[in-house]
């Protein structure tokens, strides 16, 4: 069937809102379970009645229009958040670099895109899932900006013989991100022998759960760029340049300089600093555009006088039955770092406590940052594998006499053990413990990156 005009299309895709994809199947490819990409096939079949194909081309060409069908969870504050990456198209490694970004395959295809939103629901049968919404998507014109900075990182990797280090947490919105997980899917590259795995376009998890929120309930997130900025800097640049002023300064200087109420003992402290220099004043944070979209995480650093932090940077606690099932492709640890930028916002204590009691705090600027691929698919992996054999082996807990007190021992990867990460407690108390799949009861512990390590980052930069 052939939808003459926008509106017309717009009129039909409003139709299936409230509908549930067992009320539109007229296939029988509902019935598949374990079929991935059926619920986008059953629309463009059942609903828009058109042949299912992988053409180059927007699905309806003669429009522009791209169709993506994708889900949304309710969290349980609820509120939605996009339950996984929109991907897009394929990328071809030996085209997409001789094309400017208004002739690439990304933007020939996905100029103009509806979205139908549908909400994944678990231990639901695929058949009662729902469409909730269907939206018409353009990119706003500061989007399109860093859309087109994320396009062009892509392409000068691809050309610079990089593209098997391409990682999603290079860019902000637009992601490469990996399309098949097996020796398979690996494709050669123009500017190197070395094979890359297949990877496509897609919009990052973090952008659909901005787009969404402010599609379904007018959300409005506070941006610091404007699309004239972004014209001339990246937005690393940028974000550079907001602090750089402050450099070397103290906080009580900072302060006044800027005239903000800046108290580093307060719980608070982080989020105002960062939204106050950045001209934006009682924002939280996850309601900066930049980072909610960009998926990026700030963190303090408190440096020593001799470069390294005091203490080891802390990231979630360990589901140790999660992580002694799951496949490294799945898990947390692999696919927190490869979609998290961070921004880390650095302070430096200038002389010891003996020379300074008070323990004045010095600004040193900000570092955005990323785990580069080679890193995670290196000795990241190395760590998750060898963790997860030690606990399906059993963690040994070993009871010590310590003074008055039975301090329990454990032969978990300790600080140190590999100059880069580890496994430590974090915990309310001794007494607040998980449990282990052999039955032990264990302190709660999470994952942290050693302090020297972030030191040699900070320093290195």
């Amino acid at each position: 069937m052939i939808y003459e005009t926008e509106e017309a299309l717009m009129y039909k895709a409003k139709q299936a809102e409230g509908k549930s994809f067992g009320e539109i199947d007229k296939s029988g490819r509902i019935e598949n379970e374990k079929a991935k990409g059926q619920l986008g096939q059953i629309v463009e079949e059942s609903f828009f009645g058109y042949e299912i194909n992988s053409k180059s081309e927007p699905d309806f060409a003669h429009l522009g229009i791209e169709l993506k069908v994708t889900p949304v969870k309710r969290n349980k504050n609820g509120t939605f958040s996009a339950k996984e990456r929109l991907v897009l198209n394929i990328i071809n490694y030996h085209l997409e670099v001789k094309s400017s970004f208004y002739e690439s395959s990304f933007w020939k295809k996905n100029e103009e895109i509806l979205i139908m939103f549908y909400e994944w629901i678990p231990i639901v049968k695929r058949a009662n899932y729902r469409i909730i919404k269907s939206y018409l998507h353009n990119f706003t014109e500061e989007d399109l900006e860093i859309i087109k900075q994320d396009w062009y990182l892509i392409s000068s990797k691809i050309k610079a013989g990089l593209a098997h280090e391409l990682s999603e947490a290079d860019t902000n919105y637009l992601a490469a991100s990996t399309k098949g997980a097996n020796k398979s899917s690996l494709r050669s590259q123009p500017f190197s022998d070395e094979l890359a795995m297949q990877r496509a376009f897609s919009l990052k998890q973090s952008y659909m759960t901005a787009l969404f929120r402010k599609v379904i309930s007018s959300d409005e997130l506070i941006s610091f760029a404007t699309p004239q900025d972004l014209k001339v800097k990246s937005l690393e640049q940028l974000l550079i340049e907001k602090f750089a002023s402050y450099v070397g300064m103290t906080l009580e200087k900072i302060s006044l300089k800027a005239d903000v109420s800046i108290n580093h003992k307060s719980k608070s402290f982080l989020q105002q600093f960062v939204s106050q220099l950045l001209g934006i004043r009682g924002t939280k944070l996850n309601q900066i555009a930049e980072f909610a979209k960009a998926n990026i995480h700030v963190k303090t650093i408190r440096l020593e006088p001799n470069g390294v932090p005091k203490e080891h940077m802390s990231f979630k606690n360990i589901d140790f039955h999660e992580w002694a099932n799951e496949d490294w492709d799945e898990s947390w640890l692999k696919n927190h770092f490869e979609e998290t930028k961070f921004l880390f916002v650095v302070f430096q204590y200038k002389e010891t406590f003996e020379k300074n009691p008070q323990r004045q705090l010095y600004f040193n600027g900000v570092l955005l940052w990323n785990m580069p691929l080679r890193k995670i698919d290196g000795q990241l992996y190395d760590f998750w594998k060898n963790l997860q054999s030690l606990i399906n082996n059993g963690i040994e807990l070993i009871p010590v006499q310590q003074k008055e007190n039975i301090i329990v021992r454990n032969n978990l990867p300790k600080p140190g053990h590999n100059s880069f990460c580890h496994i430590r407690p974090k915990a309310r108390n001794a007494s607040d413990k998980t449990v282990l799949p052999d039955g032990q009861l264990i302190t709660k512990q999470a994952f942290w990156l050693d302090n020297k390590y972030i030191g040699s980052l900070i320093n290195g930069n």
